[in-house]
């Protein structure tokens, strides 16, 4: 049981940030061309092997642990070893980069351009470009940003050429590469492409190599989005280890001193992808990456798209993580070339480590007044009066400050102003007519009812994209709220097995560091006591008068999950057939949310979200109220209906959330 003192930890909101510059600014009033132009003399790694692109392929195929897998590939396929070293070659062919300044000197020079039509700012913290700079230097370098749209990574080399940093290598998705001359073109930037998922054994003994020997030379700063794939829900995704797994291995192997991994926070205050990512999760189709969609996708250069801040975090040094939690001795058991799993040890620190820097993504993300705007709208999908959305958003502040929220807020403008301003710049999700404020609807005349609800769900989902990127400053006080809420008492035993409860069915959709589970309660508790929400009375959390509101607010932030997954319940329940299969799950489930929102009146469009439905898929299965069985050649899902009865009513309330034994010790 969480003890009595739990609430003697750091305060979030006493967190010291760094400072902001705006490198836009300078480019608004300087010459592009001068500026792609200038002597570009970045600072390098102070190991570094000097060697060309073509010469990192070639150490490559001549490596022990590539020409070990080709011999084992050869005997397993009957194949030549030969024949088996033409299609190592030819992976490597089709993966690797071909970094080149004059191709990055023509992307910054476009960039200039197109940055300064589409944002206000670009904020850089410069106290992260000065540890970054110092770290390039002592070891190889691993950047981390978080993915929200498809410009990050050339948001993020744009900045490291702006600084004199050395320029990154990139791990890219395949379709990219598709893209008729920009593939190449991002390939000449520092792109290699990545096949999603990867091929056998051969293939990532490759793949893996190639960054390996990057990283060991110190050829370059490689980049990854740790989060596997862009978020489409504005939320981080669970992280994703295999290439984390890579750029760790040579210090595994005592092969580099250390390895410095930089987490980078990149905040958008409006999205480019906005109802792109809508669409996507509603079914839609994601569009093909094509150089005719890009060159189409020119219009958007006349709209605004606001502030973004990148921030730069500390660098993380693996070499400390692993103090006293990894025994490299055991890497020198057998040849370090030959392939091997890792321990569960190592997958256990990986897994650590990957939270843990996309947790320390999650506090660097700046928020704009807009966020707290969505979080207020989505809590009143009707719409509200403009003063008392405007009420309700300084009330939300307050308490995201006191939270530890890293808000940029104007504060030499008067709330009406930041309000107006804030609801024009995002004009094509929200109206404010007669004093009244409320998302667009659809066109007024919709060939159908699911056409209505199709566009009205687009832009519920678009904005709940907004409330989400906030939802991580609020989440473990409101785990707390709901807990409290669903209690069986008000008791420190029963409020913490309830917490516990929800913290495991919602761990695919939140960043819910594994093993935390004390730490997160603890500060939710601090978080709700700090702000006067409870009092902790003897054995007892007591939620106090003033408390009602922030409960209640903090409650419905969570109410469309536990909504969600309670449809997502109640079609297994009702309606799931024998012999379903994941790929019909979807579809399937979308069809049961449908039906009920238009006969039945729910209000729960987050329920039609794939990502949702994917979560709590993996949830159920987690729990054992779904079993996968394989029939033929075919996975099926196999319902144990009790169980799933039992999570719906326990997520609405109905049941009280089974008290573990961990919270009776």
């Amino acid at each position: 049981m969480p003890s009595k003192n739990l609430y003697s930890q750091r305060d979030p909101a006493l967190k010291k940030r760094d400072d902001f510059e705006d490198i836009l600014d300078e480019r608004r009033n300087s010459s592009d061309l001068r500026h792609a132009l200038r002597c570009y003399t970045p600072v390098l790694y102070k190991g570094m092997t000097p060697c060309k692109a073509s010469t990192l392929k070639t150490i490559v195929l001549q490596s022990e642990q590539v020409r070990y897998v080709i011999n084992q590939v050869s005997k397993e396929m009957g194949e030549t070893p030969d024949i088996v070293q033409e299609e190592a070659v030819a992976i490597l062919e089709e993966m690797a980069q071909r970094l080149q300044l004059s191709t990055i000197r023509f992307f910054v020079f476009t960039l200039s351009k197109a940055f300064k039509a589409l944002f206000q700012s670009v904020h850089v913290n410069e106290e992260g470009i000065q540890r970054l700079q110092e770290a390039i230097q002592e070891h190889p370098v691993v950047l981390l940003p978080n993915h929200r749209s498809y410009i990050d990574f050339l948001i993020l080399s744009y900045i490291m050429y702006n600084y004199d940093l050395a320029l990154p290598v990139i791990a890219a998705g395949m379709p990219l590469l598709g893209m008729k001359f920009v593939g190449e073109m991002l390939r000449m930037s520092g792109a290699f492409f990545l096949r999603q998922p990867f091929g056998g054994s051969l293939y990532w003994a490759v793949f893996s190599e190639y960054v390996k020997t990057m990283l060991r030379n110190g050829y370059a700063p490689i980049e990854f989005f740790i989060e596997g794939k862009r978020s489409r829900t504005g939320k981080s995704l669970t992280p994703k280890l295999g290439l984390l797994n890579i750029v760790m291995d040579p210090f595994f192997k005592g092969e580099v001193f250390d390895v410095s991994l930089v987490p980078i926070s990149i905040s958008y205050e409006r999205v480019l992808e906005e109802t792109l990512c809508a669409r996507e999760l509603l079914g839609v189709p994601k569009p093909k990456e094509s150089t005719l969609g890009l060159l189409k996708a020119r219009q958007i250069l006349s709209e605004d798209y606001g502030r973004i801040h990148v921030y730069f975090g500390q660098p993380v040094s693996v070499r400390s993580l692993a103090q006293g939690r990894i025994n490299r001795s055991e890497y020198n058991l057998i040849p370090r070339y030959i392939p091997r799993k890792s321990s569960e040890e190592t997958q256990s620190f990986v897994n650590d480590t990957a939270y843990m820097l996309v947790r320390r993504q999650e506090e660097n993300m700046v928020l704009r007044p807009w966020v707290l705007i969505a979080a207020v709208l989505m809590q009143n999908l009707d719409g509200l009066d403009l003063e008392l959305l405007t009420k309700q958003m300084v009330w939300l502040r307050g308490l995201a400050g006191a939270f530890g929220a890293f808000l940029d807020w104007p504060d030499q403008k008067p709330v009406d102003k930041v309000v107006a301003s804030s609801l024009a710049l995002h004009h094509g999700l929200v109206q404010a007519t007669g004093g009244r404020v409320r998302l667009l609807e659809g066109p007024q005349d919709p060939a159908s009812p699911e056409e209505a609800l199709f566009d009205r769900a687009v832009g519920v989902l678009s904005c709940a994209s907004y409330r989400n990127q906030v939802l991580h400053v609020f989440l473990r006080p409101a785990l707390v709220a709901v807990a409290l809420e669903t209690a069986n008492t008000s008791r420190n035993d029963d409020v913490y097995s309830s917490f516990l409860y929800l913290r495991n069915v919602f761990s695919n959709e939140f960043i819910l560091c594994p093993g935390a589970a004390v730490q997160d309660f603890e500060e939710g508790c601090y978080l709700l006591l700090k702000c006067g929400a409870i009092q902790m009375l003897q054995q007892d959390l007591v939620v106090t008068e003033r408390g009602q509101l922030i409960v209640s607010f903090l409650s419905g932030m969570l109410e469309p999950f536990l909504q969600g997954y309670q449809v997502v319940c109640r079609y297994f329940s009702e309606e799931a057939s024998e012999g379903l299969t994941e790929k019909q799950y979807i579809p399937a489930v979308r069809s049961f949310a449908i039906k009920h929102i238009l006969s039945e009146g729910l209000k729960c469009y987050e329920a039609l979200s794939s990502d949702l439905q994917k979560n709590a898929l993996a949830a159920l299965l987690r729990m054992s109220a779904l079993r996968k069985v394989k029939a033929a050649d075919q996975v099926t899902l196999k319902v144990n209906t009790m169980a799933v009865k039992a999570i719906e009513d326990t997520l609405g309330g109905k049941v009280p959330a089974q008290k573990p034994v961990l919270a009776r010790l």
